[in-house]
């Protein structure tokens, strides 16, 4: 097929991206490059994709009409994985127009052009965050209308808008919540990379609220496998519309994370405690049942031995790229 990957040279896009080239996919792929961390990481991904033939790279801004019409008209494209977004939960309080820009102009072109050229399946991110503080399991009905953060409110928000177009245009859309996706090549303002990185330059790592709060950590070759099983299963029905949780299903604390972390480096954390920031939930929990159910999704990675394969890349990476 003739996949639309936007946001490829993020983090999960890009190894989406390498998988479907991998297994024989035309990969169409738009990044506007931004610079909300170090662009070289995504440089060096994008430039790993450039040695498949198959790919096809456009550097744009999906939140310029006129750039995703282009990119629809000059390729005949079958389904569109829409990663690209503005991240982070905390930037959201520094560059809130960045958000409405990216993840809310920018997924209506997308999914607008996807009307407009008769895609059979729009894929798309949302996150854990939508469910706000809700404590315990995290299940795909439970409460996510009070977002505590502008980025979950944009994801919140793209939710409302697919199930508008499924309704109004039959427009085939599946939304995946991932779940504190992490990995190598990962986004160097996610946690378990920042502690990685202060832990082995031996330098103080920030924790909030005692380390205490949970997350569910999701290695990244399970969230691909996660994307490439919701291709094909494209919703039918009156509402072609359907969500997944995408998650690993076992919570941890971040002082666990912090001692896979020690484990695998062989130093100790210097810690400095802050007490809870705003934006922040206390915990992320997947019902990954429906996943399971549907789309045959299996995380197989425990935390251990994730952390493993992110500190040995980190090391190596860092070491070879000095």
């Amino acid at each position: 097929m003739n996949i639309l990957v936007t946001g490829i040279a993020g983090f999960i896009g890009y190894r989406v991206s390498k998988q479907l080239l991998e297994q024989g996919h035309q990969v169409i792929g738009i990044d506007n490059l931004n610079d909300y961390y170090d662009v070289s990481l995504k440089n060096y991904r994008l430039s790993l994709l450039e040695e498949y033939e198959s790919l096809i790279f456009i550097k744009g801004d999906i939140s310029e009409k006129l750039i995703c019409e282009q990119v629809f008209s000059s390729y005949a494209i079958d389904q569109v994985i829409h990663l690209a977004a503005q991240a982070g939960v905390r930037y959201s309080f520094l560059n809130p127009d960045s958000y409405i820009q990216s993840n809310i102009t920018g997924f209506f072109n997308v999914m607008h052009a996807c009307v407009s050229h008769n895609i059979t399946h729009f894929i798309y991110a949302s996150s854990s965050s939508v469910y706000g503080e809700n404590l315990g399991l995290n299940q795909l009905d439970g409460e996510t209308a009070k977002p505590v953060s502008l980025y979950a409110a944009t994801k919140k928000a793209n939710e409302v808008l697919a199930y508008s177009y499924s309704i109004m245009h039959g427009l085939p859309t599946t939304g995946l919540r991932f779940f504190t996706v992490y990995g190598p090549f990962g986004r160097p303002d996610m946690a378990y990379y920042k502690f990685t990185k202060n832990i082995l330059e031996e330098k103080p790592i920030t924790v909030f609220e005692k380390g205490e709060l949970l997350r569910d950590n999701t290695y990244i070759s399970d969230i691909v496998n996660g994307i490439l099983k919701a291709m094909d299963h494209i919703p039918i029905g009156d509402v072609p519309y359907q969500l997944f949780n995408l998650g690993n299903h076992k919570p941890i604390t971040i002082n666990a994370l912090i001692k896979a972390i020690e484990k695998n480096t062989k130093k100790k954390a210097i810690i400095e405690y802050l007490p809870m920031q705003k934006g922040d939930v206390r915990n992320t929990y997947a019902d990954i049942s429906m996943s399971k159910k549907v789309l045959g999704y299996n995380p197989k990675v425990s935390l251990n031995e994730g952390i493993a394969h992110f500190v040995n890349w980190y090391q190596s990476f860092f070491g070879d790229n000095k």
